[in-house]
């Protein structure tokens, strides 16, 4: 195994290892190649959780991702014909795409391309910056090989941003918002280069073509991020919020209440634990009227699980705040099963809105102590009562076993008895040795 396929694995999560064992196997299959691309192999590198996977093939992408999803059980969220790029989610939450290596071709910025096929080291030279356009072959001769055209490893190291190509904004102007973010998200400098091709992009007016779902998309991206507010900040002093909404000013950007969210998210809530997109959302227009509110989540696309999601948010925060403090909670399985089944959106909008002590501590308690405790309850323990998995008696008995975990005392252990400690030598004076003698 190479270090780079060692590196991949160590940094992948059950699903999504078992996902990108399905992808190889199925394109070998095929006899296709494939290779993992983009905003995988970025985070990879640096070290950072992966969330997405973002595989290239040869040809018929939208097909064999059609029937990934169907081995996978995965839902399909998008589909583009044009680029040949099919995007799907995976049963853990996990975002999967599949897409050609290709090439386009534009007329003029934001329009659509001519795209015609192409190899992989010419699919990475297209896209935007060069810590994006790195690939790890998955195929049965060359797996474990990095592809790295445009040096982008390099670009990691220095934390520098730099554009695989002079075309970058020309061809797709939602890249400026993209740089915007990654240079916060990521803590990056943009090169000299390329903050000169943002300016002129910028003043030739790129950004107005580039639909606003764009930006909208990469402003919620940042939900996870730990320099929310800086690049909030810098898409306002850009002159480019306004293109989601005119009300979305310096203003009403609540800038002071997404800074406590942000450090709520990073100092309460487990690295691992999902986004919280929705709440960050309730966040950002908080400062807008109803009217302002409805034109800003408009440019978002929420689904309608969504955008049901954040009309309820407010309810549903004080709902679980009001269980949190009642008197009925004595015990710690009581705030585990408060807590265990709320969404990550509700527990932060708690945590930003409750002046509850007693709220704020339990939270903090659950993460710290009860949630850890409760994992070291095993599927195997469960299974040894004779339960069967998937029937409501295995869940029941299992949450049952958690219960008894959280609440049980911790045994006293006594102190080992130490034995005392042997007596000194007896001391002699001059005087009696003088006898003695």
């Amino acid at each position: 195994m190479s270090d780079y396929l060692f590196m991949l694995e160590s940094h992948l999560d059950g699903p999504q290892n078992r996902a990108v064992a399905e992808m190889q196997r199925m394109a070998t299959e095929a006899g296709m190649n494939i290779w993992l691309t983009g905003g995988a192999m970025r985070d990879m590198l640096r070290g950072s959780r992966i969330r997405d996977l973002d595989f290239t093939v040869e040809r018929d992408a939208c097909k064999f991702g059609k029937a990934v999803a169907k081995a996978l059980d995965a839902e399909i969220l998008e589909e583009d014909s044009l680029k040949r790029w099919i995007e799907m989610l995976l049963p853990g939450g996990t975002r999967v795409s599949v897409s050609n290596a290709r090439a386009e071709k534009y007329s003029k910025p934001g329009s659509k391309p001519q795209v015609s096929t192409a190899t992989i080291h010419d699919d990475l030279l297209r896209r935007d910056f060069t810590i994006n356009a790195i690939a790890l072959s998955l195929n049965r001769g060359s797996r474990g090989l990095l592809i790295d055209p445009a040096n982008g490893q390099a670009d990691l190291a220095n934390r520098e941003l730099r554009a695989t190509n002079s075309y970058v904004f020309f061809d797709d102007p939602s890249r400026i918002f993209r740089l915007v973010r990654f240079e916060h998200m990521l803590g990056m400098q943009v090169s000299t280069r390329v903050q000169s091709q943002l300016e002129n992009a910028l003043m030739e007016g790129y950004h107005k073509v580039a639909p606003a779902e764009a930006l909208a998309a990469e402003i919620r991206a940042l939900a996870t991020s730990e320099n929310i507010v800086a690049a909030l900040e810098a898409f306002e002093r850009l002159d480019l919020l306004k293109l989601i909404g005119p009300s979305l000013t310096a203003a009403k950007l609540n800038t002071a209440g997404i800074a406590r969210f942000e450090k709520l998210l990073h100092g309460v809530l487990p690295p691992e634990t999902a986004e919280a997109s929705i709440a960050f959302l309730a966040l950002l227009v908080e400062k807008l009227s109803p009217r302002e509110r409805t034109e800003v989540i408009k440019a978002f696309r929420l689904s309608k699980q969504e955008a049901d999601a954040l009309k309820r948010i407010d309810a549903d925060a004080k709902k679980l705040e009001a269980a949190l403090k009642s008197a009925k909670v004595t015990r710690p399985s009581h705030v585990y099963e408060v807590l265990a089944p709320a969404s990550a959106d509700e527990i932060l909008l708690v945590l930003y809105r409750s002046q509850h002590r007693v709220v704020q501590d339990r939270i903090r308690t659950f993460y710290q102590k009860y949630q850890p405790m409760a994992q070291e309850v095993t599927e195997e323990q469960v299974l040894a009562t004779g339960a069967k998995p998937g029937t409501p008696k295995f869940a029941k008995t299992w949450s049952t076993m958690i219960a008894a975990h959280l609440n049980a005392r911790p045994r006293k252990v006594l102190p080992e008895e130490i034995p005392a400690p042997p007596p000194p030598p007896q001391q002699t004076s001059a005087f009696a040795r003088g006898i003695r003698r």
